[in-house]
């Protein structure tokens, strides 16, 4: 019998154990802090928005655990850490959540590079969201670099993916 790879996406014939609801927390956590991290340069114009990817994430493998409530308070969390407009990151994240319900079975049926280009798709909606509530609060346009968070976001969707699905994969004994 073929050895599973630790780090590999899941087979479609693959069943993965539910998500433990720590594992789910600790890594919308994870996420949180990684969006409070100070960047300066080229390297805040490629920050992605790690919480909207990972909370993506969980709303597409597990809807009955995280959805647009949830989605709605992480927002109001965002909102808080990165002092902006109290709500923006909110309406942002439960419309995210929404899509990702929406369009769940179908990212789900493709490989991960062609679910990248699907998220790259919800991750620059929710930005574009973000940006809309932005300037008619009376902020200014950013530059052309904003779309740049979404994108390399949805380049690390299959990384994210692999990472996340890796305390779901069932332990196998080794064949005697």
């Amino acid at each position: 019998m073929a050895q599973l790879s630790t780090f590999a996406p899941a087979r479609p014939e693959e069943i993965l154990l539910p998500a433990r609801p720590w594992f789910v927390v600790l890594t919308l956590f994870l996420g949180l802090m990684g969006n409070t991290v100070p960047l300066s340069g080229i390297a805040q114009a490629l920050e992605p928005d790690f919480l909207a990817l990972v909370l993506l994430y969980w709303c597409i493998r597990e809807p009955r655990l995280i959805g647009v409530g949830i989605a709605w308070c992480l927002g109001l969390l965002m909102d808080v850490a990165d002092a902006t407009l109290f709500g923006q990151h909110a309406l942002a994240y439960a419309v995210l959540a929404y899509a990702a319900e929406y369009f769940r079975r179908r990212v789900l049926r493709f490989p991960l590079w062609q679910q990248a280009a699907q998220v790259a798709v919800l991750l620059l909606f929710c930005a574009g969201l973000v940006l809309l509530v932005r300037v008619v609060g009376g902020a200014p346009l950013p530059r052309w670099t904003y779309v740049m968070g979404p994108l390399v976001g949805a380049f690390l969707w299959p990384v994210v993916t692999v990472l996340l699905q890796w305390p779901q994969r069932p332990r196998r004994q080794a064949e005697r």
